[in-house]
């Protein structure tokens, strides 16, 4: 966090802002956070240490193809012209990046990390890559078990290799559900747990035999030793589904792409003609 002191800055939302209630004064744009992040600490700590590596690391072992993934993951989220959209465990921006183009100037894109490095990187690329679109993303240090947004606020979600990463997926995926417009739509770009042991074996030699050699060259092979476990630990297509519908989406739909190495849960939120896209969030109200 200290590497930030310099550039940091409290941006409290004024009072029309559509960040709820109860997280003001809590989820600050490149500040110190005043709460507790409920993700695993050391998880947390290891992209702020691989992120001035990061997108070299992602283009050399994808060979560039991770920008495909992320085109296709866009597509699914259904995001368009004028829309309001989120990009959850952002990273240093790639699909937000992605997002504020789609949107276009009259559109607005959040991206939320835990990360404040990452986001810092993602700020810099900004400056660097500069495209007059740009100008509508805000960068939010924040918890995604926590989004802090009012109910039914935005267009589209995208979230590129978070899920995986997060403690409680349920809770995450409960999360999105609540400040998604009815009708809207969630997609979720991450590797893939396969059923097919073939698949699985692929997966692990290349974990074992490139990732973490290359990854090494950087000085962070025990950085991303982690991924072989965290895949482990995932939920396969199937189950990701089922946990979509079971905090309430419809039309949930896992798509494996890569040879089956990745996936993508593109979820809808219900529509209920009944539930207006206005709802405000109530501050008397927990927001879980």
């Amino acid at each position: 966090m200290a590497s930030l002191s310099a550039m940091s800055r409290s941006l409290l939302p004024p009072p029309s802002s559509p960040l709820s209630n109860a997280s003001r004064g809590r989820v600050l744009r490149f500040s110190s956070r005043n709460g507790v992040v409920r993700c695993s600490a050391d998880r947390q700590l290891l992209f702020n240490r691989i992120a001035p590596v990061y997108d070299n690391l992602n283009d050399v072992l994808s060979l560039g193809q991770h920008r495909v993934w992320k085109r296709m993951c866009l597509s699914w989220s259904g995001a368009k012209r004028g829309d309001r959209v989120l990009d959850l465990c952002c990273g240093s921006g790639d699909l937000a990046f992605l997002l504020s183009q789609t949107v276009g100037p009259h559109g607005q894109v959040f991206a939320l990390d835990f990360s404040c490095e990452q986001l810092s990187i993602a700020s810099a690329r900004r400056d660097l890559l500069w495209k007059g679109c740009y100008k509508n993303i805000e960068w939010i240090e924040g918890d995604a078990l926590n989004i802090p947004f009012v109910d039914n606020y935005f267009d589209a979600i995208t979230m590129g290799y978070g899920l995986r990463n997060l403690l409680d997926k349920q809770k995450a995926l409960q999360e999105i559900f609540r400040v998604l417009k009815p009708g809207s739509r969630v997609s979720v770009l991450d590797f893939n747990k396969s059923t097919s042991s073939l698949v699985s074996q692929i997966q692990e030699l290349m974990i074992d035999n490139v990732v973490v050699p290359v990854a090494s060259t950087y000085g962070l092979s025990k950085e991303y030793e982690y991924l072989k476990a965290s895949i482990a630990e995932f939920l396969t297509g199937r189950e990701l589904e089922k946990l979509a519908r079971d905090v309430g989406f419809s039309n949930c739909k896992h798509y494996e792409i890569a040879g089956g190495l990745m996936g993508n849960l593109v979820a809808r939120s219900i529509c209920e003609t009944n539930v207006p896209a206005h709802v405000v969030f109530d501050p008397g109200k927990p927001i879980m």
